[in-house]
């Protein structure tokens, strides 16, 4: 099965949802809607599910107009972001619920939700009330509910977003698995580049109703067509620096100055915005090339295995995550690095003109 979304338009009152989205979707493939708040990403949802209908463009599965097909005459499951369970049902009729309005027999209904249940680690609590539940076991109830019966679209509306972390970094790994069992267009969406990243499949990256760059995953992250895209794939957003060429000389900021070599020799002479993501940032050099930078730490934040420092280089904020827990005090100095292939370069306007070095290969053999 093929889902085609064609020039799709969203408008309330004078407010744009969406605007002019087209993208196509495959039998079997894992799609990522990744987005801030706001970014389009549950409008987008709705409509592909049918409970919302575009102000203007059509839907079309294997070439056939649905646009305005009922949401009950498709045959797609949807999970949310709530814990949306029926309070009186077990766990097992919470999962079966689908299969008896189909009017299943009853044997097949208990090998589907037994099967389902394993998956999802539920054989243990079958015959318990959603109550009894902890969060994650609750969401877990309710993917299975949606991945029971046998359906051509799977939505997920942010599902894991009210779990702690270790909770969600669990039912993230049992998801990749379950995704490549299933034949189903399975749609999911984000606003955390890293569990985009997680599970992988092809990305849409979304901004303000618009999409900005669709593609594999772990391509775009490497290689962001935008600023724009660079700051909703980096967390934190990706540090960007002015910085031009001048008589064969890269000028970062005003306070670097190096040789226009290795990846950067083939940028022409000109204004750009360097930009670098957090993690790439250093309290020690790594390597020889490492450049050094003066800054004077606004804050930091201590979060789990990690430091966050936010610093101040030649008026410039930027965001240094280092591993490991730092105590440092807010106003003093700080000395960090940075490797200038792990660059990249973009137009004034915000282009990209250069990737880092290293991603290029990276890329190369995902392709």
């Amino acid at each position: 099965m093929s889902i085609s979304l064609e020039n799709i338009n969203l408008k309330v009152g004078d407010e744009i949802y969406l605007k002019d989205i087209s993208l196509e979707f495959d039998s079997g493939s894992t799609n990522i809607f990744l987005g801030r708040t706001l970014a389009g990403k549950t409008s987008l949802l709705r409509i592909l599910a049918g409970l919302d209908r575009p102000s203007s463009g059509k839907i079309r599965v294997d070439g056939k107009d649905v646009t305005g097909v009922s949401v009950r005459k498709r045959n797609i499951s949807m999970v949310y972001q709530q814990f949306i369970n029926y309070p009186s049902f077990t766990v097992y009729d919470n999962i079966a619920s689908p299969l008896k309005v189909a009017g299943m027999d009853r044997s097949r209904i208990d090998s589907r939700v037994r099967e389902v249940a394993e998956m999802l680690h539920l054989e243990e609590m079958l015959e318990r009330m959603p109550i009894e539940l902890s969060g994650g076991q609750q969401q877990r109830c309710a993917i299975a509910r949606a991945l029971v019966k046998d359906v051509n679209l799977l939505l997920l509306d942010e599902p894991l977003v009210n779990l702690d972390y270790k909770l969600r970094e669990e039912l993230q790994i049992d998801l990749q698995e379950i995704f490549r069992q299933r034949d189903a267009i399975v749609v999911y969406t984000t606003t955390e580049p890293g569990e985009a990243l997680k599970l992988g499949g092809r990305i849409v990256v979304l901004d303000q109703g618009r999409v900005l760059q669709t593609g594999i995953t772990s391509q775009v992250y490497h290689r962001p067509s935008s600023v724009k895209v660079a700051e909703v794939f980096s967390d934190p957003p990706i540090n960007l620096i002015d910085c031009r060429v001048e008589n064969s000389t890269f000028h970062l900021g005003s306070d670097v100055s190096l040789s226009l070599s290795g990846n950067l020799s083939s940028l022409a002479p000109g204004e750009y915005m360097a930009g670098i993501r957090s993690n790439h940032l250093y309290l020690k050099a790594q390597a020889g090339a490492d450049i050094s930078m003066d800054t004077v730490i606004n804050l930091s934040e201590i979060n789990g295995s990690e430091t966050f420092f936010h610093v101040n280089y030649a008026g410039t904020n930027l965001v240094v995550q280092e591993v490991g827990v730092y105590s440092r005090k807010i106003g003093s100095g700080l000395k960090i690095f940075l490797d200038p292939e792990n660059l990249f370069v973009f137009s004034k306007t915000g282009e990209l003109i250069l990737s880092p070095k290293n991603t290029l290969a990276e890329t190369a053999q995902e392709s």
